[in-house]
C-alpha cells in the first residue's frame, strides 16, 4: 500500500473516490455535498496537502508524527499544540 494511503481517514477517501467518478469535476462535488465551489477547492487543497506530508515524510516522522500533522491539516488540532505534542513525543523516544 502507498504511504500516503495510510494517512487517510475513510472520509478522506470517499472524497477522493467521489471526486474520480466526477472525473474531478468540483462544480459536481460542491452540488453533490451541497455546498460551495471555494468549500470543496478547500477540502481538495487539504487533502493534496495531507499527502504531499505523507509522501515527504522524513524518516524520523513515525506514524504518530504523521498522524498529528494530518490532524492540524484537518484543522482538528492547532499548530501549537502539535508542535508541543511532537515535542513531548521525542523526547519520550529518546529516553
Amino acid at each position: 500500500m502507498h504511504k500516503w494511503l495510510e494517512g487517510m481517514e475513510d472520509e478522506d477517501l470517499q472524497f477522493i473516490k467521489r471526486f474520480m467518478l466526477s472525473s474531478g469535476s468540483l462544480k459536481d462535488l460542491a452540488e453533490h455535498y451541497g455546498v460551495t465551489y471555494p468549500t470543496i477547492r478547500l477540502r481538495l487543497d487539504r487533502l493534496i496537502q495531507k499527502i504531499r506530508i505523507w509522501d515527504g515524510a522524513e524518516p524520523a516522522d513515525d506514524g504518530y508524527i504523521l498522524f498529528i500533522k494530518s490532524k492540524v491539516l484537518d484543522g482538528e488540532i492547532d499548530t501549537r499544540v502539535a508542535k508541543m505534542l511532537i515535542q513531548e513525543y521525542r523526547r519520550e523516544k529518546e529516553a
